[in-house]
């Protein structure tokens, strides 16, 4: 009914750049917020970023000033922008988004995550 579908991750060198992507598709009435969240092998999910429908954003503070969160409400698709990366941020990425589907239930959807790895 509602999918979340990631891109975007891969092997980068520390203090690269990758850039992820996540785009909502199915019987969506609106998208509150969206968001980025990451879990490492033996550790628990942790939020990395969120933005509103408004674009009022919200970050971690291991990611503050190195990732910028935005997103196209045209295409239901939220973004990542990773910059100066840290084998510290390897993890599995995943996309959240608090929705009101089209037959008016509200939900949190999960995308199936995509994997960064940074390594030199």
């Amino acid at each position: 009914q509602v999918q979340l579908v990631e891109s975007g991750g891969g092997l980068v060198q520390p203090g690269g750049s990758l850039r992820l992507s996540c785009a909502a598709s199915g019987s969506i009435f609106a998208i509150s917020a969206m968001g980025w969240y990451r879990q490492a092998p033996g550790k628990q999910r942790e939020l990395v970023a969120t933005i509103t429908s408004g674009g009022y954003t919200n970050y971690a503070d291991s990611v503050k000033g190195r990732f910028t969160i935005s997103r196209d409400n045209a295409k239901n698709t939220v973004y990542l922008q990773m910059n100066s990366l840290k084998p510290e941020d390897t993890a599995v990425y995943l996309c959240n988004a608090d929705l009101i589907l089209a037959t008016g239930q509200r939900s949190i959807y999960w995308g199936q995550g995509t994997q960064v790895t940074v390594s030199s």
